[in-house]
């Protein structure tokens, strides 16, 4: 991995994470084959099995001992979309790398569209959805994530944007630069820089219905995106703090100012307990968050690998 090779300026490696995709894996390959050797003979295509439960690996492998361009990398679990995004970036060797899913809604008719663009001087072409081909709820949670996110990190966020685009390889060196233990691609690619643009692509429905994201998973995503890439939670808390400090300051004078005015002959007893439910309330939240960027930096400093690969097939074919 993290290996200098000397390729082809034309040269492309296809990255795409694989879980429950069984489906679609024939029809995938071979749209993406009728694409890319539209634009050149130097490529790979790298499934990464991401403990994916149904078939799929059984099926990428008889594909792959017919064509050693399709390399295939098996977790030995599920370790989740982004960590088998970074293997496959890790194990892809030429000059620009495309990143995509495997359940055809990021269509590989668009590969072409994305590179063209990338040879007017982009480090970066990602793929703007024209109409998002989600549920509804889908569609509304994510604009809200990323709302939050763009907030929480100072960052621009667009919910029409995800991981499929084209990156030029000092791109991906410098992302896997990045040690991390938390990968979130978007994030990533962003904070990296470069030059970067976007273009208006089809965003198909899902052929099937089910998503392999729930949406339990789904919120653990956004919650540890957040947590990984930003302290603006922690400075809220101080902000929170300060904002209910200032505000019993002021409700203090004011209860001075009626009890030496005579309006008041005894301190009521609802008051001074809705003040220690909001003070240890806003006590327990702050402990809170400061133990959740404890449990990250726990996680870290394990340094434990971020995946595991039970076996791999095409890799050491020229």
């Amino acid at each position: 991995m993290l290996k200098k090779f000397i390729v082809p300026e034309n040269s492309i490696s296809i990255v795409i994470p694989i879980y429950k995709n069984e489906l679609h894996i024939s029809e995938l390959i071979t749209r993406i084959k009728a694409s890319i050797e539209s634009i050149t003979k130097f490529y790979e295509i790298i499934l990464v099995i991401d403990g994916s439960p149904d078939e799929s690996l059984s099926l990428i492998k008889k594909i792959a001992e017919k064509e050693n361009r399709i390399k295939v990398i098996n977790f030995s679990r599920n370790f989740g979309q982004h960590y088998a995004i970074t293997a496959g970036l890790e194990f892809s060797k030429f000059q620009s790398i495309i990143i995509m899913d495997g359940d055809l809604q990021d269509q590989p008719e668009a590969i072409i569209d994305l590179y063209t663009k990338k040879l007017e001087g982009f480090d970066i072409v990602l793929a703007k959805r024209v109409t998002r081909k989600d549920k509804f709820i889908k569609r509304i949670t994510s604009k809200i994530f990323y709302i939050v996110l763009g907030y929480l990190t100072n960052t621009k966020q667009n919910a029409e944007v995800g991981n499929f685009g084209v990156y030029d390889r000092k791109v991906v060196l410098a992302i896997l630069s990045m040690r991390d233990y938390f990968r979130y691609l978007p994030t990533q690619a962003q904070w990296v820089g470069f030059k970067r643009t976007e273009i208006e692509v089809h965003h198909e429905y899902r052929l099937k219905d089910a998503s392999s994201y729930s949406y339990k998973k789904l919120f653990n995503l956004a919650f540890d995106t957040i947590i990984s890439y930003s302290d603006k939670p922690l400075q809220l808390t101080i902000k929170l703090g300060l904002t209910i400090f200032i505000s019993s300051f002021i409700f203090a004078i004011y209860i001075l100012y009626q009890h030496f005015n005579g309006y008041i002959t005894q301190l009521g007893y609802a008051s001074l307990i809705l003040s220690i439910w909001a003070l240890g309330g806003l006590i327990i939240f702050t402990l809170g968050v400061i133990g959740i960027y404890v449990s990250k930096m726990f996680e870290t400093v394990k340094d434990r690998p971020k995946y595991i690969i039970n076996d791999t097939m095409n890799f050491d074919e020229n």
